[in-house]
């Protein structure tokens, strides 16, 4: 994000800025909750898209127009996001759905993750000394892709939840990929940072680079007729000729003939591939039902344990502005990311005490740590000894999780509510191309060490594991009926975004324009990190008083979310990406 970018973003507790969500019609005014500027709420009767780019969002909200439900929208959103904004999520990587099925009146969630290939062993990240390596070093080329998910996640649920054909959901990014796209200021600026780990293959460097070796720029028209080649056979022959066939074989030569660490993905490894249901991890905070993704996916359950610890406070009484408020979150985020890098990984492969690490009574007394009135010291910050379904511990993790990914919300006409965290892990994720797009660099989300001090790391490489993640799409209900839908791209640091929305929204009463656009106080186990260029850098002195070690920096979160209220649906996109919301 430049410092431009960062300044738009605006002031902390006054003056958060705005870059205003667009509109469908210039009828849907704006409306604010609080008197706070923020990102402009968008507001619909009927349906409404809110996500990272606006070609996505469009061609989302043209499906819900025609009478597409939400998961019929979530395929073009999905496939239009993979060309016009390849760094961050699309075909070559997975996600996580957290689905409303308004009809069945329940939450689903769909695990969309990627895995292990069956070659891969605990030492894929270990030098030949047997130490973890530079983890760029293992992100560029094959070693670090996994198998991608994406492709039949969008299928699992449109085979339960669409209406709209298969085939012409792929229409909308097939045109754009052939007759080409303008690139967004945000990826012209991508593009020249990464510079050279994107020229290290030919094919990546040809489709980001012009033939005389310079980035791209912004406004240049980019065609992507490869692209366009895999999205007409996917809409013709569905998931199938992703997982099989001449798509397959490109990835899978792509990945191991890759002339910079090789990797080990195999034709079997995608035809084998499965969408996993798993059952939705749910707490309630301050009678509302919060409800998320569980593992492989950490953020469900770090945001649950925060949230169970802060309920013992009155943060709605202490104020946004108050130092305390953010002594409290600030803990209470550090003492969840211990329990959450010893405890949390793929339950498919080891135990993880969910109950108990979600449990009343544990959290009340964790919450008691925070009864003091200074920041716990280093020692206090441990993980703590929930009650285990299965007498087993772990190692601490080790695992490095960059910024990068994208989030989208959709409500449809029918009250079926999507949010769906998408991902190709960093930015550009291995860097590698096959048919169009990028493969992911998610094997990297795998802790490196395999042990600690003689106990195994739960989340360590394991053939067709699925390695832990902070995604964390979210849908909270009131009532038993849903409230907000929301979550955001960024690394691990998304539980910190996510949890800070969800008490801007509960105990603190903001729209969600003033959520989304809510400068960041993140804390994961570490410094306190406060979002450069924002007020939140004012409370640095006041932290540092309270023991903190405080460290300012970019946080480029992408905040998407929608309300629905009795009189409509309300919307916002994050300014600090390019998106919009969308609806009417």
């Amino acid at each position: 994000m430049t410092t431009r970018s960062i300044a738009a973003i605006g002031l902390f507790f006054l003056t958060a800025a705005s870059a205003p969500a667009q509109q469908a019609s210039d009828t849907f005014a704006p409306e604010r909750a609080t008197g706070l500027a923020a990102a402009k709420v968008v507001t619909a009767k009927e349906h409404m898209v809110a996500a990272a780019h606006p070609l996505a969002a469009e061609a989302g909200e043209k499906i819900l127009a025609a009478g597409g439900s939400a998961i019929d929208a979530m395929v073009a959103v999905q496939t239009v996001l993979g060309l016009v904004e390849p760094q961050s999520s699309g075909l070559g990587g997975g996600a996580f759905l957290v689905y409303y099925d308004a009809g069945a009146k329940r939450i689903v969630t769909l695990d969309g993750r990627e895995t292990a290939p069956m070659e891969a062993t605990p030492k894929l990240f270990l030098d030949d000394k047997g130490q973890p390596m530079e983890f760029f070093d293992a992100v560029v080329g094959g070693r670090s892709v996994g198998t991608p998910g994406t492709v039949l996640l969008m299928q699992e649920a449109h085979n339960r939840w669409g209406r709209t054909p298969w085939r012409d959901l792929f229409a909308p990014a097939e045109k754009l990929a052939r007759e080409g796209f303008a690139v967004s200021p945000r990826l012209a600026g991508l593009i020249a940072a990464e510079g050279e780990r994107l020229k290290a293959f030919e094919a990546t460097a040809s489709y980001f680079f012009g033939a005389d070796g310079a980035p791209l720029k912004a406004g240049t028209r980019l065609r992507n007729p490869a692209y366009a080649e895999t999205l007409s056979a996917i809409a013709e022959g569905g998931a199938t000729a992703f997982y099989t066939g001449p798509i397959a074989e490109a990835i899978v030569d792509t990945v191991r003939m890759s002339a910079r660490n090789a990797g080990v993905l195999s034709l079997a490894d995608l035809a084998n591939y499965r969408v996993k249901e798993r059952p939705p991890v749910c707490v309630t905070y301050r009678a509302l039902d919060v409800c998320g993704m569980g593992p492989p996916s950490s953020g469900a359950v770090a945001i649950g344990q925060m949230l169970g610890m802060l309920e013992n406070f009155d943060l709605k009484a202490l104020g946004r502005d108050n130092p305390e408020s953010w002594r409290l979150i600030g803990d209470a985020q550090r003492l969840a990311f211990a329990d959450r890098g010893r405890y949390l990984a793929d339950t498919d492969f080891v135990p993880a005490p969910i109950k108990g690490l979600l449990d009343k009574a544990y959290l009340g007394e964790r919450a008691r740590l925070l009864d003091g009135d200074r920041a716990l010291g280093d020692d206090a910050v441990a993980a703590g000894k929930p009650e285990w379904d299965h007498a087993l511990n772990f190692g601490r993790d080790a695992a490095i999780e960059l910024p990068s990914t994208s989030h989208f919300v959709i409500v449809d006409k029918a009250g079926n509510v999507v949010s769906m965290t998408t991902t190709i892990e960093n930015g550009f994720g291995s860097r590698l191309m096959a048919g169009g797009f990028l493969l992911n660099n998610e094997l990297t989300d795998f802790s490196f060490e395999t042990h600690d001090g003689g106990m195994p790391v739960a989340n360590r490489v394991e053939p067709g594991k699925r390695p832990r993640s902070s995604m964390s799409p979210t849908i909270v209900m009131k009532d038993g009926r849903p409230l907000v839908a929301i979550g955001s791209p960024g690394g691990s640091q998304i539980i910190g975004y996510v949890a800070q929305a969800l008490i801007a929204y509960i105990d603190w009463g903001l729209d969600v324009g003033a959520v989304v656009a809510m400068p960041h106080l993140v804390n994961r186990f570490g410094p306190y990190e406060l979002e450069a260029g924002t007020d939140a850098e004012k409370l640095a002195g006041p932290l540092k008083a309270l023991g903190y070690e405080v460290k300012a920096g970019e946080m480029t979160s992408g905040l998407h979310a929608i309300e629905l209220t009795a009189d409509g649906l309300k919307g916002a996109a994050d300014p600090r990406r390019e998106g919009i919301a969308l609806g009417r």
